[in-house]
């Protein structure tokens, strides 16, 4: 790297002197980042569980009426809102568990999608006027477990290590 001379711009002379500092520091992290590294699984666990929790009664009430009935009624059975109530009620209860978790959010974040797409988006292209942007969440959310994992305290841990364990 070309040492910077004192007729350069003093804005190089900066980001020459940053670089240098930041390759010199490369493998130096702050001890809090490795604590919070250690608990990254816990904090995984925790959004899958209360997004599980809380994705149930969305299921509930559109099947059962609990704890209220929606609006427009339950829906009749076999239809795509039913089938869509029947993915809330027996998904979220999976990923509150931890159970099948991969497969199951990835089927949750999809039903998220189609939700937005065919019952709020032809209102208004605008989530926060469309009342999409839970559905949009839910999305992500489920995306990323799906692509990360259950994390800590899930039964597909539980299953992982009893199999270890026989092995």
């Amino acid at each position: 790297m070309a040492v910077p001379s004192a007729a350069a711009p003093a804005g190089w002379r900066i980001r020459a002197a940053h670089a240098k500092g930041a390759a010199r520091n490369a493998n130096v992290r702050h001890p809090m980042l490795d604590r919070l590294d250690r608990l990254a699984p816990y904090g995984l666990a925790l959004l899958r569980i209360v997004a599980g929790l809380i994705f149930v009664p969305h299921g509930l009430q559109k099947l059962f009426g609990f704890p209220a009935p929606p609006p427009n009624g339950l829906p009749a059975a076999f239809t795509l809102l039913w089938f869509g109530a029947v993915l809330e009620l027996v998904g979220g209860t999976l990923v509150a568990l931890g159970l099948f978790t991969r497969p199951v959010a990835f089927i949750l974040s999809g039903e998220m999608a189609v939700a937005y797409w065919m019952f709020h988006a032809p209102r208004n292209l605008y989530p926060t006027l469309n009342g999409g942007d839970a559905a949009i969440l839910y999305c992500f959310v489920f995306l990323l477990l799906a692509c990360a994992g259950p994390g800590a305290w899930s039964l597909d841990g539980a299953r992982r290590s009893t199999r270890a364990s026989f092995a």
